[in-house]
């Protein structure tokens, strides 16, 4: 097995450099002329400054801006950071041991970079608050879903708990707040076909054969809202949502389904009322059982008003 070639520079607020493999062959004349064309949405202002500032680094050490261009090599550096907003929640430690930490996401805060958000993500957070660098995530949750999200510690185990989510092996329920149709009948498994078309936002239920599948159950309902539990046996993207939003009966705060309604990133009201509530598994380490519950609750069960009333 080829071993993993290490970064020759450190991580940069808990995340690791880029890295890129030069092509085997190519016409450029330097590593600068390279660049410029491999990298279009950066000004080859800025790619030279940052060879200037001896900022991108090959194995042996940092690079200047007349290095030639060298066929089948690696560079490595560090992205140039967007402006993010701060979110204004914390990341509650549910469990931690040799290998694992499970936590509780908060609303808002993406589970790993991507985009607009780099530092305002769990796993950059946790790697930086907790002085855990090699910290990986098992499996995700959206952005805008707050629950239970699981990390492995050590590298060498990474490959076993992140195959649990793969092959479905861990027992996930969520749950959720939304209207109460007392003419819909539950429980009930819902089953349909979802795609989502990569640049599109919403993902969509086309006829098909069924690729998801959700158990939903009603917990219980007062004052026109409903309590439920979800259980996906299956994990499309948006698919608690999709399911319910076809049911009739949308997730409160869902700014997608069954509209899609832009909101700036700095407005933290209303969240979507949906929860990862527990996960279950067989640990494949330890060969024990697991089950890790979540300590939030959805504001809008608990006080409508809360969650509904404007920022102040």
């Amino acid at each position: 097995m080829r071993r993993k070639l290490r970064p020759p520079l450190p991580p940069r607020h808990g995340l690791d450099p880029a890295r890129l493999k030069l092509p085997d062959e190519g016409p450029w004349r330097t590593l600068l002329e390279h660049l410029v064309e491999r990298l279009p949405r950066l000004e080859p202002d800025r790619i030279e400054q940052m060879l200037r500032e001896e900022r991108i680094f090959g194995q042996d050490g940092p690079l200047g801006v007349d290095t030639p261009f060298a066929p089948g090599t690696f560079i490595w550096f560090h992205r140039d950071l967007p402006d993010e907003v701060p979110v204004p929640f914390d990341v509650t430690v549910v469990h931690r041991d040799e290998h694992l930490l499970v936590v509780d996401k908060p609303h808002f805060l993406a589970t790993i970079p991507r985009g607009r958000h780099i530092l305002e993500t769990a796993l950059v957070r946790l790697r930086r608050e907790l002085g855990l660098p090699q910290l990986s995530p098992a499996h995700r949750l959206d952005r805008v879903t707050a629950g239970l999200v699981m990390f492995v510690i050590t590298p060498e185990t990474r490959g076993a708990y992140q195959t649990l989510f793969r092959d479905r092996k861990v027992r996930k329920e969520y749950e959720a707040i939304a209207p109460h149709d007392p003419a819909l009948r539950l429980p009930a498994t819902v089953r349909s076909r979802i795609v989502k078309e990569r640049g599109v936002l919403a993902a969509q239920e086309i006829p098909g054969e069924p690729n998801a599948e959700t158990y939903i159950e009603l917990l219980e309902h007062r004052d026109g809202l409903g309590r439920y539990r979800l259980t996906p046996a299956t994990g499309r993207t948006h698919q608690l949502r999709v399911h319910m939003n076809g049911l009739g009966v949308p997730i409160l705060g869902d700014t997608f389904y069954p509209d899609l309604t832009e909101t700036p990133l700095d407005d933290f009201t209303r969240p979507l009322q949906l929860l990862a509530k527990t996960l279950e598994f067989d640990d494949p380490v330890s060969g024990k059982p697991r089950r890790f519950s979540s300590g939030l609750a959805l504001r809008a069960w608990t006080s409508l008003e809360e969650w509904a009333a404007p920022p102040s």
